[in-house]
Parts: structure tokens; sequence; C-alpha cells
């Protein structure tokens, strides 16, 4: 019955702690699409992939007591700190997950910034166009972040990157 939200629980025991609402989706988003087996829906928003069945799971673990969430005062803006808690690593290690190399993808997406997992997730989002295109929507639909041909081009190679590293090792 919670299978999806042990998969939630594997991914943040991976990355030991995660900051931000933006960066705990893309995050997600991203370990989907290179292979995890996530199982939320996203659809395109304001900062790139979003997923309602995300938002709500997540509040699910944090009224069940087994992710903590603690919100900051930033000055003018608030930041979420997600972490596992004492009970859910408990539970987690009654239901382990089988992911393979999960947590070499976690711990490497969480030390990128919110702003470079928006870019990857948005390139991800639209993997089905052709570069051209994708750097065209990236262009017109994150106008405001401004990103350079450079980031594209360290995005898409991060992408390989995570690839790469999403394989396990024979």
């Amino acid at each position: 019955m919670l299978k999806d939200h042990a998969k939630l629980m594997q991914a943040l025991a991976a990355s030991g702690e995660i900051t931000g609402r933006k960066k705990l989706q893309k995050m997600i988003y991203i370990a989907k699409k290179i292979t995890f087996p996530f199982q939320e829906r996203f659809q395109f928003h304001f900062y790139g992939p979003y997923s309602e069945e995300l938002t709500l799971r997540m509040e699910e673990l944090c009224n069940m007591g087994f992710v903590d969430e603690v919100k900051e005062n930033k000055g003018g803006y608030y930041q979420y700190r997600y972490t596992l808690t004492e009970t859910g690593k408990e539970f987690l290690s009654l239901n382990e997950i089988d992911m393979p190399c999960l947590e070499d993808c976690m711990t490497d997406m969480n030390e990128q910034s919110a702003r470079f997992l928006e870019l990857v997730s948005t390139i991800l989002y639209f993997d089905s166009l052709d570069r051209k295109e994708v750097e065209e929507k990236v262009h017109t639909l994150k106008k405001k972040q401004n990103y350079t041909g450079e980031e594209i081009d360290q995005a898409y190679a991060y992408i390989e990157q995570l690839h790469q590293k999403a394989k396990p090792h024979a």
C-alpha cells in the first residue's frame, strides 16, 4: 500500500536532506526520467515539471511522522528542508525498496543548484523533441532564467552522466 511512499523515502534517505520544495520536485522528476520507478505524474508548471501527487505524498509522509519538514523564514520567502525521521528510517528498514544506483544519482543531484535542476528537468520534459526545438522551448518558457548555451550544453552532459550512474555496475 505504501510502496510509492517508500520509494520517496528511499530517495530522501539516499539524499540525506533536501532543501527546497522545487529542488525535491526536480530531483524526483529527473530520477524518474533517468530510470527509477517513481509513479508520480508530472505536468509542466511555472518552474518546470511539477507533480501534485508528489506534493500530497510528501504531506502524507510528514503527517505519518516519517519525514520531517522544517520551514525556514529566509526574509521574504520560506524555504523547506526535508529529512527522514527515525520512525521513517525504521519503516524503510522493514520495507526496503531495491533501487540500485539511486544513492549515487540522488547525492549528485542534491549537490546541484535548484536553478540547474530546473534546466535539466525542463530539457528532460521535452526529450521527445530534437535538441534545437528543446533549446527554443528553454529560451521561450524559461526566458527569465536567461540560460546560456553553455549551461544547456552542461545540462545535456549532466543528463548523460546521470544515465551512466543509473546503470548497475556489472
